[in-house]
């Protein structure tokens, strides 16, 4: 389902998700603030500590950051099979435009994917490294972003693996141009244009964005790319 926040991102550029993980968490609405005009999305990493072994925020500061803010908002949702179907509801209601979740053992997809819809928000779909591009194939006329992790999942500040290019460009020649391709982990300045030339429309900008010196400057070199 595409909803009007997601129908609304700018194509034929590269986009920007802005991770408000790698933000100040202290002074959080003034990073939103100073950020607001260069994010065309905030990606926002939730964890259980079950499914990845960190605890990664919640529904209840979800809706905060939905009052500060109308830049749509991605929730990366990893909750273990058990509480999947909970979570999606809090984080639906408090304001999450895009909900992308894992495949995994214990629950069907496509249940999933309905409960996501019965909410009115777009869904997403995420392949954690170990997962084959090929594996979407059966989703990508229910989606609106599929994001591949270059990284493992749950972590940070790491450099790409080896097969994270090749894995993007599977995926940009499985999914044609039904859904958007964002690439999550191991955004550097130097990585950006692979992964753009791989096949990427969006990438996920943790420090990139958060501890850079120009901000404007480094939003204006990435929309060069194309």
């Amino acid at each position: 389902m595409q909803t009007k926040a997601i129908a609304g991102l700018a194509t034929g550029r590269l986009l920007a998700e802005f991770s408000l993980w790698s933000a100040d968490l202290v002074r959080l609405a003034d990073e939103i603030a100073r950020t607001d005009p260069f994010t065309d999305l905030y990606h926002i990493d939730v964890s259980d500590g079950h499914y990845t072994s960190r605890l990664l925020l919640f529904p209840d500061l979800v809706a905060r950051i939905r009052e500060l803010t109308v830049t749509p908002l991605h929730v990366h949702l990893m909750a273990e099979a058990s509480v999947l179907m909970a979570q999606i509801d809090q984080f639906a209601e408090a304001g999450a435009d895009l909900i992308s979740v894992h495949e995994m053992r214990g629950i069907a997809l496509e249940d999933v994917l309905d409960r996501i819809d019965g909410h009115s928000k777009a869904a997403g779909l995420v392949l954690a490294p170990d997962a084959a591009p090929e594996s979407a194939k059966p989703w990508l006329d229910r989606i609106e972003f599929l994001t591949l992790l270059g990284t493992e999942v749950g972590v940070k500040g790491k450099g790409l693996l080896p097969d994270a290019l090749a894995r993007l460009r599977a995926a940009r020649k499985l999914a044609g141009g039904r859904v958007r391709i964002a690439a999550d982990g191991g955004i550097r300045r130097e990585t950006v244009p692979q992964l753009r030339e791989a096949g990427a429309d969006s990438v996920v900008m943790g420090s990139l964005a958060f501890g850079s010196d120009d901000l404007a400057g480094t939003i204006e070199w990435l929309r060069t790319l194309g």
